[in-house]
């Protein structure tokens, strides 16, 4: 990955986060969750603590890909 990441979207359940990375990985989008692994399992439950993050050039198809998905659900 690039160190040009962008944060396309924001989780509080690394469950959801993960769905999202896969939908991304099926449509040739390299992506990161960061923010899930923290020890104090409190921690993880903080709101929107979890994000995934693309490449720059990635983020805008990123984004339309993660809206068409929310919208079909």
């Amino acid at each position: 990955m690039d160190e040009s990441l962008r944060t396309v979207a924001k989780f509080d359940d690394p469950m959801r986060a993960s769905i999202a990375q896969t939908k991304l990985k099926d449509s040739g989008i390299e992506s990161a969750i960061f923010g899930e692994s923290s020890s104090y399992p409190a921690l993880n439950a903080v709101e929107d603590n979890i994000e995934l993050k693309v490449n720059a050039e990635d983020y805008d198809r990123a984004v339309s890909i993660l809206a068409a998905s929310q919208s079909a659900e």
